[in-house]
């Protein structure tokens, strides 16, 4: 895996910003890129050109910046040029001004291997370390049919937002998932250990309840934020419908694990039958409404609904500036083909205002004319970019 390390911007002082922007994106073998490098300044960034040019590939490199699989949730090897041999090698590297001053990251893939790797400033890092020197929030028109498909992507798109405000949110989620997928082995062989099967779902309890408090805790920050706002983004009001979650109403995280641990112990024979935990926090739903009209958002027009899903990432770039002084960058994905003019203008207003870098696509360049000199803009056709 190359980093890009070797072709530098000019070097400067270390000095803390606090504006969080990608100075220099270079990418080798990733998606249809075999080789890129672009220098961009702090203002928005605006990516135009046509369907299948690259546009969300560049914005999918952006989003391995921070932890996790990325806005298309890919596996490592389903990001590799096509033209390179299976097992080959990708990397996306950048050149970062934010809070911990310059720093220069790399992820990528290792040859022949499904790991991920992570480099900072030359050295070595755990994939953890990203989510301290930066992170990221997108939409995509995969997520315009969020309010009205399955609870899976909600609860996705939530643990998202949670994690850009808590970042041991993925250690506690992960662990809860590791308990839950041991404890549905065991019980599918059908000679579990009783011990055994205790500790898991005492792990399971304690886990799924920090799970669901987190997630309580971001809703509560998330509501309060739209309920803030000014401006032609109704206000969204985000609600959990989950069982441990609703405990949480009345009972202390203690308490609700104790129950967790005998709704678990009942739940065996059942699970045993299902093949899967039926119960826990990897069920919960989140529901969304449109405030102002008091309507859940899937009832809403296409339009309003692409309005509460900005509505709610406006909301989290300010949660995360009150709590850390910089938004995360924003990658936004045909974002402005539903919004009226109205409120394209009121989001290129908000962008240009955030503490963070905001990267945004579209096919029609007039669409972005309200950003006028506050954004810079980039042509992408045929896997190169080049400046307007």
């Amino acid at each position: 895996m190359t980093t890009g390390q070797e072709d530098r911007p000019p070097s400067s002082p270390r000095l803390e910003s606090p504006h969080l922007a990608v100075r220099r994106l270079t990418l080798t073998d990733f998606r249809c890129y075999r080789f890129l490098r672009l220098d961009t300044e702090c203002r928005p960034v605006v990516l135009t050109g046509a369907n299948g040019a690259g546009k969300t590939n560049l914005l999918e490199a952006l989003s391995f910046l921070a932890p996790g699989r990325g806005l298309r949730r890919a596996t490592l090897s389903e990001v590799t040029r096509r033209e390179v041999s299976a097992g080959g090698a990708w990397a996306v590297a950048a050149v970062l001004d934010g809070p911990a001053g310059r720093v220069e990251i790399g992820t990528g893939r290792q040859a022949g291997t499904e790991r991920r790797a992570v480099r900072v400033d030359g050295q070595p890092a755990k994939a953890q370390t990203l989510g301290s020197l930066t992170s990221a929030l997108w939409l995509t028109p995969a997520m315009d049919r969020l309010f009205i498909e399955g609870a899976g992507g909600r609860r996705r798109f939530l643990d998202r937002l949670v994690l850009g405000q808590d970042h041991g949110h993925a250690g506690r989620a992960g662990a809860y998932e590791h308990a839950m997928r041991e404890r549905t082995r065991l019980l599918r062989a059908g000679r579990a250990d009783a011990g055994w099967l205790t500790a898991l779902e005492d792990a399971m309890a304690r886990h799924g309840v920090a799970v669901a408090l987190a997630r309580r805790q971001a809703a509560d920050r998330l509501n309060r934020a739209c309920a803030a706002q000014q401006g032609p983004f109704p206000a969204a009001r985000l609600t959990l419908a989950g069982e441990v979650e609703g405990w949480l109403d009345t009972l202390d995280p203690a308490t609700a694990e104790d129950r967790a641990r005998a709704a678990l112990l009942r739940a065996r024979a059942r699970d045993e039958a299902a093949g899967a935990a039926t119960f826990g926090p990897h069920r919960t739903d989140v529901q969304v409404r449109h405030a102002p009209k008091d309507l859940p958002a899937g009832q809403c027009s296409t339009g309003e609904q692409k309005a509460v899903l900005v509505s709610i990432v406006l909301a989290q770039a300010r949660v995360r500036t009150q709590a850390s002084g910089t938004a995360p960058l924003m990658l936004l994905d045909e974002v402005v083909a539903h919004l009226d003019d109205t409120r394209r203008r009121a989001l290129f207003d908000e962008l240009a205002g955030l503490s963070a870098q905001s990267w945004m696509s579209g096919t029609d360049e007039q669409l972005f004319a309200g950003f006028e000199d506050r954004a810079q803009f980039f042509r992408v056709a045929d896997a190169s970019v080049t400046p307007l």
